[in-house]
């Protein structure tokens, strides 16, 4: 029985843990294969050498909508940003999308980034790993104006209202961790109706770590509890689970 962690930051320069000791780990718990997740243009460079020669882990770019007041008229960056798209094991753009939850970066620019990365993902037919909080209004108007976009909607934690317009769009659903603590029912039923054959799952390592492990640093192990969880919540057996989550990630990823 194998598991995919779709969406980790272990290349982060402060994760905190040895990040070969916790590949390891997760690979004694099954989690075989992990997405190794860019936010900057920095950790996106990490990224893609963190993967060179590390087996079983690809790397996805992205600039995070957070640090879109950073990118957003830097053209040396984004050119910088540009070339990754072209290297070894590159596999996603992402994490992208808007965040109006917290709103670090000015909205226009938010927007301006991500049609930047759907831009780049378009030209390399790449898949995308998309953020969005509260600005789900604002994400379909853009994400509408393309037409062939694929990928997965990072960290659901949304109703079923939401839902059924991610999988109208053909888009994918991340469960992680939160799954595991949320105190809202409806996010739960939500988890109930993604169809099988469109989870992904996910740690979103060093954050989010699920219960039972709550209080300490998320790592790629850890995407096994959250499997567990999911499959008891839903009725369904976890080596089903497991089968049909890496398979759904092999598919989108071509990994």
């Amino acid at each position: 029985m194998q598991f995919f962690d779709t969406h980790c930051h272990i290349q982060f320069l402060d994760y905190p843990l040895g990040p070969d000791k916790v590949l390891v780990e997760a690979a004694q718990d099954g989690v075989t294969r992990a997405l190794i997740v860019g936010c900057t243009l920095q950790d996106s460079q990490a990224a893609v050498q963190f993967v060179k020669h590390r087996d079983n882990v690809w790397a996805t770019i992205g600039l995070h909508p957070h640090e879109a007041s950073v990118y957003v008229g830097d053209d040396h960056a984004l050119q910088q940003f540009r070339e990754l798209a072209a290297q070894s094991k590159v596999v996603a753009i992402g994490e992208t999308g808007l965040d109006y939850y917290y709103e670090n970066s000015p909205r226009d620019a938010q927007k301006q980034l991500l049609r930047f990365q759907l831009d780049l993902a378009v030209e390399h037919n790449l898949p995308l790993i998309f953020h969005i909080r509260d600005a789900l209004e604002d994400f379909w108007q853009i994400f509408d104006e393309y037409k062939g976009l694929r990928g997965v909607v990072h960290s659901f934690s949304a109703t079923e209202k939401e839902l059924d317009q991610i999988l109208k769009r053909g888009l994918y659903v991340g469960l992680n961790g939160i799954m595991t603590f949320t105190k809202r029912s409806e996010q739960l039923e939500a988890a109930k109706k993604v169809p099988l054959e469109r989870i992904l799952i996910e740690t979103d390592a060093p954050f989010l770590t699920p219960v039972p492990f709550r209080g300490t640093i998320c790592s790629p192990k850890h995407v096994r509890v959250t499997a567990e969880f999911l499959a008891a919540l839903r009725g369904e057996k976890l080596e089903t689970f497991a089968a049909a989550t890496t398979q759904n990630a092999r598919h989108l990823f071509i990994v």
